[in-house]
């Protein structure tokens, strides 16, 4: 599955490629890099700058900030001399320490209580009892196909008895934060990526820097028009493997992100059966009804979130709560693949691509 994605995001940097070089003006050319290192996922980024150097010093910086929100936000891997999500998450004889955190911690996880309260609890980032059960079975499964299973109902409401998000307690102040329950873990697995994702765009337009393409992991955000003056063509990626129709469509953006969440790349199989990676808050089991829902919106961070709050959410609800949103569109892919957009979704479209 990880080849899988990394193709996609290689042949999107392609895509944007095709679609960026003519007519592009003398001072600028267009230039890529990518990585394996951040969010267990593929990272491209692209850009027109006046020189390769110019360029490596805007990706080294882009990388180097990457390097940092991966290391704060991860929930499996703890790093000398740094207090992140693993320790946060860590209990102590028994309890959870009070731990003094950095500020972009302590900003992702206010971010987050924001978004579950957006979202009526369908973006829950204390739900990691839960999460860490799905995610133990799933590999198990795709290690040991032979043998793979399904978490027991038992143990996923007893995990789930351990999730009030009330439990995360962040003093602003003192820069601390505390999980009151003992029994409660953090997985911000929803937002995590994208809020990073977000961040780096913002310090990149801080910083005067325009015609770039941020990819993390099929997390797009543009920044700025391309070296042409033209908006960004992207793609969303067909879901169905054996369609030849590799895109459903082709979105004009400058300045907007782009974000999907689908079924079809992080699963295992249990007797026959497909069991993705995003579990609804109200079942527990892996929501039914879509193979992706893609949004754009003017925030990567907003954008993450809001594509899995949608994929837990019945169609009615969730296209009543997009349509509240401003500048926020999406199109949901349903399992017959009956394609949906948004009231404004086709303002963004390209209807062909040269």
């Amino acid at each position: 599955m990880k080849k899988k994605i990394w193709l996609c995001i290689l042949f999107c940097s392609l895509l944007l490629q095709s679609v960026s070089l003519a007519g592009c003006g003398t001072e600028f050319e267009k230039y890529s890099t990518y990585s394996f290192d951040y969010f267990d996922t593929v990272t491209s980024i692209t850009g027109y700058a006046g020189s390769q150097e110019e360029f490596d010093k805007v990706a080294e910086g882009v990388l180097a900030e990457l390097s940092e929100y991966h290391k704060l936000f991860t929930i499996y891997h703890r790093y000398d001399g740094m207090e992140n999500l693993c320790t946060i998450n860590e209990p102590v004889d028994g309890e959870h320490r009070t731990v003094t955190a950095d500020p972009r911690i302590i900003d992702m996880l206010l971010y987050a209580k924001e978004m579950y309260e957006k979202t009526d609890g369908m973006v829950n980032i204390a739900m990691g009892s839960v999460l860490s059960l799905w995610h133990e079975y799933r590999t198990e499964g795709i290690d040991e196909p032979w043998a793979a299973k399904l978490p027991p109902m038992e143990k996923l409401l007893e995990a789930a008895e351990h999730t009030d998000i009330n439990a995360l307690v962040i003093d602003e102040e003192a820069g601390t934060v505390t999980l009151t329950d003992p029994e409660m873990k953090l997985d911000v697995g929803a937002i995590a990526k994208g809020y990073a994702v977000e961040m780096v765009a913002r310090s990149l337009e801080e910083q005067g820097v325009t015609g770039y393409v941020l990819n993390v992991g099929g997390n797009v955000r543009t920044v700025g028009v391309k070296g042409d003056g033209n908006k960004w063509t992207v793609g969303i990626e067909n879901p169905e493997e054996d369609s030849e129709e590799e895109y459903l469509a082709y979105l004009e953006l400058a300045g907007e992100s782009l974000v999907t969440s689908g079924s079809y790349q992080r699963y295992y199989v249990v007797d026959g059966e497909r069991y993705h990676h995003i579990i609804n808050p109200e079942t527990l089991m892996p929501s039914e009804g879509y193979v992706s829902v893609s949004v754009v919106c003017n925030s990567s961070a907003d954008g993450d979130a809001l594509s899995t709050a949608l994929f837990c959410m019945d169609f009615e609800v969730g296209a009543e709560f997009i349509e509240s949103l401003p500048d926020t569109e999406a199109m949901w892919v349903l399992q017959d693949g009956t394609r949906m957009e948004s009231s404004g979704f086709a303002n963004y479209k390209k209807e062909s691509i040269e």
